[in-house]
């Protein structure tokens, strides 16, 4: 029912809906652009929850584009095959 080629599956779409995130459309619009704002006084917010989910972001986005396109010819050409 739900075994390891399935979680793949699921982590595969996650990453793939992680790497097509808009940062100017999307991300901007709920304040998670990687552009940071000075919060002033040399106070860094680099540890909260918030900056390291946009540096994430920021990274799969990054790394992870050409070897998404190979991962996910893999898995059409896969399930074209043998469905």
């Amino acid at each position: 029912m739900f075994g390891l080629g399935k979680l793949l599956y699921v982590i595969l779409l996650l990453i793939n809906s992680i790497a097509v995130l808009s940062e100017d459309r999307f991300l901007a619009r709920i304040g998670w652009s990687s552009v940071q704002i000075d919060s002033g006084f040399g106070m860094s917010e680099s540890a909260s929850v918030k900056n390291k989910m946009i540096n994430l972001i920021s990274a799969v986005r990054t790394l992870m584009r050409i070897p998404l396109i190979g991962l996910n010819s893999i898995v059409i050409i896969y399930e074209l095959i043998l469905g």
